[in-house]
């Protein structure tokens, strides 16, 4: 059986709200094996961008446990919550979030770099992926000039350049046309292919959804198969 690269355990997310508490997630608990495609979809506000952040180490939960590759996230000092993050996922938002004064090589590059792999590597590694996600023509510009498809492939190569383990992205595919976002759609389903890397995917399109492995529905704050 292959290996649990992420567990969530009984999460459970609670803000207040003017003194009245707001219950997001109410006891989530989820399994991601090596290689598995699964797609997260439910209404505007029900708490999934919250989850994949849980998930993520990016926000901590009222209760409940993130593990990644056995380890409890949460009881982790930030620094190596960090690293741990840095070395087994990738993240892809629904806006690119790359850093505007950089190159897109630069952009892509700059996981390793935090790595303290060498500049030399780095950018060979960069480079290699930027080709593949086809932008080798592009790798010297800035994101103010690149379009919208290439910005949003610029941020795939950077959440896949360390070879995580999962990928957590967040409507990868939400703010482009339906063209564009097969395209990425396609490129994601062979970097899967090619790495054996795990996706977990929060989308409103239906024709991403129905072609994952599983898909879940947050719904009430709870997870529940489709």
């Amino acid at each position: 059986m292959s290996n649990i690269i992420l567990r969530a355990e009984n999460l459970v997310q609670r803000y207040d709200e003017a003194g009245t508490p707001l219950d997001i997630l109410t006891g989530i608990n989820l399994e991601v094996r090596a290689g598995d495609r699964i797609a997260i979809i439910g209404a505007s506000g029900s708490g999934k961008s919250t989850l994949l952040h849980l998930l993520g180490g990016l926000d901590k939960p009222t209760s409940g446990q993130v593990l990644i590759n056995g380890e409890a996230i949460y009881q982790l000092s930030e620094k190596k919550r960090c690293a741990l993050r840095n070395h087994a996922l990738g993240f892809v938002y629904q806006f690119h979030h790359l850093l505007s004064e950089f190159t897109a090589l630069e952009n892509v590059a700059m996981p390793l770099l935090i790595r303290k792999v060498s500049i030399k590597t780095a950018t060979q590694q960069a480079t290699a992926l930027l080709q593949q996600v086809g932008l080798g023509a592009r790798l010297n510009h800035k994101p103010a000039e690149l379009s919208g498809g290439e910005r949003q492939r610029t941020a795939i190569a950077r959440a896949l350049v360390t070879h995580p383990q999962c990928v957590l992205a967040d409507e990868p595919t939400g703010n482009l046309d339906t063209q564009t976002a097969q395209k990425i759609f396609a490129l994601m389903q062979s970097l899967h292919q090619e790495l054996n890397t795990s996706f977990i995917i929060v989308t409103h399109d239906e024709k991403i959804a129905n072609s994952m492995d599983k898909v879940l529905r947050l719904q009430d704050g709870v997870l529940q198969a489709v």
